[in-house]
């Protein structure tokens, strides 16, 4: 069973792929910047972008039936890895209690010049 998640309470695609996917239990959510889905704009700074592109990601999330709870790995891509720090204090309050394995990457760019990029797959049992 294959299915395509989209929602309006995230930013549309900016390429020729879906908002998610979901494959039988799995849901894989395309990486999300920190656009605003009501006007595109980037938000201002890694730290508001962060917060929005989880915010993005749950929105897409829910629109498949999961949370962040049913998250088993994302993937971060930084523009700068000297942003870490920061980026990873705002992730850690998305995921308080048995958090999901992760990887976080430096990128030569991002689309739209963003400074994080975030991607996640849940399985839902």
């Amino acid at each position: 069973m294959r299915e395509t998640i989209h929602t309006t309470a995230a930013p549309a695609a900016i390429g020729p792929y879906n908002q998610a996917v979901r494959a039988g239990n799995f849901v894989f959510v395309s990486g999300q910047l920190g656009l605003n889905p009501a006007t595109g704009a980037l938000a201002e700074g890694v730290e508001a972008q962060a917060r929005q592109a989880l915010a993005n990601l749950e929105a897409v999330l829910q629109a498949a039936g999961a949370t962040f709870a049913d998250v088993v790995k994302t993937t971060i891509f930084l523009a700068d890895m000297q942003d870490f720090q920061a980026v990873n204090a705002i992730y850690a309050a998305a995921f308080v209690a048995d958090p999901p394995a992760r990887s976080t990457v430096q990128v030569a760019a991002l689309p739209r010049g963003g400074a994080v990029e975030i991607e996640m797959i849940a399985y839902l049992p």
